[in-house]
């Protein structure tokens, strides 16, 4: 990939209205522009680490059976009606007519249309279990969009739903993707712990949230030493009391401030006992199928990354949600043959090694070049100008720490390979 194919927009300043790190720094390095309240395009630079979230969660999620489907996003009210959420959802429902006056909704959530799926088809409990799971865009009317993508109106969400027999295997796979969302987010790289959580409109008797700890976070946690704990709205229950100051001090745990970025749980029966989904059993009786349901906030895991990698010149990606592995910086390539000749031999390299890399050709000067790479955050940065060339070295340099060091280009598949990227 080249900078003169591969469009990016960074600015040098943000909009008043982005108040985090995370927003100001998805605006200036050109990841998002903002369409309207709560809704944003992405421009190739961020949606390139939104598809990388996508693909580890891809891999995870097919290593425990678990089948990719798409939903339609325009959901019809009888299907929300049958569940009994058309009127209890609440304002956050975005609901509409079409031409023949039949009622509507943009989905926030999936669980009537996959249950309506499933149920038209299978009929016995040989089929089951099913896990199926689909990554699309999702809306929700939010009262005070804020933060950028972290609450946004339209995002993007992997939304998965099991189907069982009985509760025991519901318990089974429930900590199957317990297990395979600890995998996707050490994948990725983040400071995460999980609490139990409040079911809130989704419903069930057991549901556990997926955290990233950041100082900006939304939600209150109370933690133990391992980090495990619950959030604020168990911890009121558990402990009979509402204030904050005094739950810390009556459970004996440390507030920590946390992103939601997954969310699973244990529907059991509410959805299949009100929309008729049910089997026959291998006892041949009827039974409605025991469901679980797993998000994941795709959109919002960018954002919650930047919040906990990031210094004063720009973000700071792990290897594993960078845009790119690598960047070769050429300096004036554009009137020095030699150094275009020089930054286009290491660009062959890294390609012929599958390095998901970046030449930048553009004619600006290494100045700017320098800051655009350092505020959108690569990992690795290779510099080629006329010394460089004439000597044949890279000068290499590290975004974690900004340090640089010149390596011989016969050198320099072994510094990728101790780099392993």
């Amino acid at each position: 990939m080249k900078v003169s194919s591969f469009p990016i927009f960074t600015l040098k300043g943000v909009p008043s209205e982005a108040e985090v790190p995370s927003h100001q720094l998805m605006i200036k390095s050109g990841m998002i522009r903002k369409l309207s309240s709560g809704q944003y395009s992405w421009y190739p630079l961020g949606y390139k680490v939104v598809k990388k979230i996508e693909e580890v969660i891809r891999q995870e999620l097919n290593n425990i059976g678990c089948r990719e489907i798409l939903m339609p996003t325009v959901q019809p009210a009888e299907l929300w009606q049958d569940s009994d959420r058309w009127d209890k959802y609440g304002p956050e429902l975005l609901r509409f007519k079409d031409r023949n006056n039949r009622d509507f909704c943009l989905g926030p959530t999936f669980e009537e249309v996959i249950t309506d799926l499933v149920k038209n088809d299978v009929s016995s409990y040989k089929n089951l279990p099913i896990n199926l799971f689909q990554i699309s865009s999702k809306f929700r009317d939010e009262i005070r969009p804020r933060f950028g993508v972290m609450r946004a109106r339209e995002f993007i969400m992997k939304d998965a739903y099991s189907f069982h027999e009985s509760s025991i295997c519901l318990d089974k796979t429930y900590e199957l993707y317990k297990t395979a969302y600890k995998r996707i987010f050490e994948r990725l790289m983040l400071d995460y712990t999980i609490v139990d959580a409040d079911s809130g409109n989704i419903g069930g008797d057991v549901s556990h949230e997926f955290h990233i700890i950041a100082d900006i976070g939304e939600d209150d946690l109370l933690l133990d030493k391992n980090m495990n704990g619950m959030n604020i709205e168990i911890a009121k229950v558990k402990y009979s009391e509402h204030d904050l100051s005094k739950l810390i001090k009556k459970s004996g745990l440390t507030h920590k401030k946390g992103i939601e970025v997954g969310h699973i749980f244990k529907l059991g029966q509410k959805y299949s006992t009100k929309m008729g989904a049910s089997v026959t059993s291998n006892k041949s009786e009827v039974i409605d199928m025991f469901m679980g349901c797993y998000g994941i906030g795709v959109t919002r895991i960018v954002a919650a990354a930047i919040e906990q990698n990031y210094d004063d010149k720009g973000i700071i990606w792990p290897s594993s949600l960078s845009p790119f592995n690598a960047a070769i910086i050429e300096i004036d390539g554009n009137k020095n043959k030699n150094v275009r000749s020089l930054a286009q031999k290491l660009y062959d390299i890294m390609q012929s090694k599958k390095i998901d890399v970046i030449l930048d050709d553009r004619q600006v000067t290494f100045g700017n070049k320098s800051k655009d790479w350092e505020l959108i955050g690569v990992p690795n940065i290779f510099i080629i100008g006329k010394k460089e060339s004439e000597e044949q070295l890279i000068t290499f340099q590290r975004r974690a720490d900004n340090k640089k060091e010149f390596v011989k280009l016969d050198d320099i598949e072994k510094l990728l390979e101790k780099l392993s990227i």
